[in-house]
């Protein structure tokens, strides 16, 4: 339900976009992410990091694009969020005593401290290359292919990504021991 949540600004986009083009789009991905917020401060009494980041990210790209209406600021936004959380996984080397990928999943793993470094820095790297081949997109493809690569060229560039973490973390996760019959 969390994901469904998480891209529900993004498919409403996306929707919009192939029926009404690129500027009612962003004005509905503006409402959308505004209810987003509004929902998770109703219900929950806060608001996750990520959500207000990207909330005040398309609150000012999209209101700037539809201002100047120029679809480059909206176009730039997915880098801008990509490069601010590599900057974040980056400073949280030397800000705080855990990597920040270790904060958001140590929860679930335990790894020895310096494949929790790796880890932080293949994030770094996965987030500067994606916010890269967004503009790389932008600048070289007309809208329709740089929104069709938004959803899902970004998706399944991360679902690979996701994937391959898993397979690279699947040596340092132990199973469970079995008690020994008598």
């Amino acid at each position: 339900m969390k994901l469904l949540f998480d891209f529900f600004p993004i498919l409403l986009f996306y929707i919009a976009f192939k029926w009404q083009g690129i500027y009612v789009a962003i004005s509905i991905a503006i409402i959308a992410s505004t209810i987003q917020v509004a929902y998770s401060w109703l219900r929950y009494k806060r608001v996750e990091k990520t959500l207000l980041i990207t909330f005040v990210i398309i609150a000012i790209s999209g209101g700037v694009t539809l201002y100047l209406q120029n679809e480059m600021f909206f176009k730039w936004k997915p880098t801008v969020i990509n490069w601010l959380f590599a900057v974040i996984c980056i400073g949280s080397h030397f800000i705080g005593k855990d990597p920040i990928i270790k904060k958001l999943m140590g929860g679930n793993l335990s790894l020895p401290d310096a494949i929790w470094s790796r880890l932080n820095a293949i994030w770094v790297c996965f987030f500067i290359t994606v916010g890269a081949v967004n503009l790389a997109v932008a600048y070289n493809f007309d809208t329709d292919t740089w929104a069709d690569f938004k959803l899902f060229g970004m998706l399944g560039l991360t679902l690979v990504f996701i994937v391959a973490q898993g397979f690279y973390l699947m040596k340092y996760i132990k199973e469970p021991e079995k008690p020994q019959a008598k």
